[in-house]
């Protein structure tokens, strides 16, 4: 069911907030493959973390936008029609900070509000089951136990830390060597329902980087993905060739290149006059004499 929201119209773009799971299935369906990550976080497990809103041209349904919870900034999610997402922007999600994912051409309406960090582009990839080419190689499962071992390996690259659900609810695989854990793929989100997953977390320690084990981790997860889902996608930088070279290895292809970008909140013009205005009225209520 939809929530019960106020619509705002700007000319004939209608916005307003939704839970309604349906519509937003349908929208994000157009293009699943880029809209991957947005249709898993319709899954209960996700979906009471994320805030949506959608944009309407008359009963044509334009624009979706996710912003998903928690401390800023934290993803937000943008698809469909330039004005729709600027009135979204403008009306229904406004986070003050924000991990943008959006298509390049989006840019001029999230730019009419936000200040974009510079940053390469991504690639989206995707692999099915006809495409898949399996990569042998000697990988291990990794579960919940083995939550030391990962967080210790991407501390070393991008100091990140996972909780064990993460694994436990997720598929992990990762390659040793000499008892240590040198490389490790998994995913991000899975649908069972859209029958889709992202991989994800993929690292190599340093030291053993150009031997093949981001494409035997990797495989290995996407095998295991494959056997309840029809689509598996990935993101990979655009300025990385050795690991576009390791996915088309296994099969994946370009789908779309997208922005993920850092966005800041503009404030107004008057925002920073005001703010003085008021710390100058504070200082003078406490000494009348200044």
């Amino acid at each position: 069911m939809a929530t019960i929201a106020i619509a705002r119209r700007d000319r004939r773009v209608v916005t307003q907030t939704t839970t309604d799971q349906a519509l937003l299935r349908e929208f994000l369906e157009r293009d699943r493959r880029y809209a991957a990550y947005a249709l898993c976080d319709l899954e209960e497990r996700e979906f009471p973390r994320t805030r949506w809103a959608v944009a309407h041209d008359d009963d044509e349904l334009i624009a979706v936008a996710l912003e998903y919870s928690g401390v800023t900034p934290q993803p937000l999610f943008l698809m469909g029609r330039n004005d729709g997402l600027e009135a979204l922007l403008r009306d229904e999600l406004r986070p003050r900070a924000a991990y943008l994912a959006a298509r390049s051409d989006a840019l001029p309406a999230v730019q009419a509000l936000y200040r974009v960090e510079p940053g390469a582009q991504m690639v989206r990839m995707w692999v099915d089951r006809s495409t898949f080419r399996p990569s042998p190689a000697d990988v291990e499962r990794l579960g919940p136990g083995d939550i030391g071992d990962l967080n210790r390996l991407y501390q070393l690259g991008f100091a990140a830390w996972l909780p064990p659900s993460s694994v436990a609810e997720g598929v992990y695989y990762g390659a040793r060597a000499g008892g240590k854990l040198i490389a490790a793929a998994g995913t991000h989100v899975i649908s069972p329902r859209a029958r889709l997953a992202v991989v994800g977390n993929v690292f190599t320690h340093v030291d053993h980087r150009g031997r093949g084990y981001a494409t035997a981790t990797t495989g290995a997860v996407t095998a295991e993905l494959l056997r309840d889902c029809d689509e598996v996608v990935l993101n990979v930088r655009s300025d990385n060739p050795p690991a576009l070279q390791a996915y088309r290895r296994l099969g994946f292809t370009e789908h779309v290149r997208f922005e993920e970008r850092l966005v800041h909140r503009i404030g107004p013009p008057w925002s920073g006059f005001t703010t003085s205005l008021r710390r100058l009225f504070a200082a003078r209520k406490e000494n009348p004499r200044t």
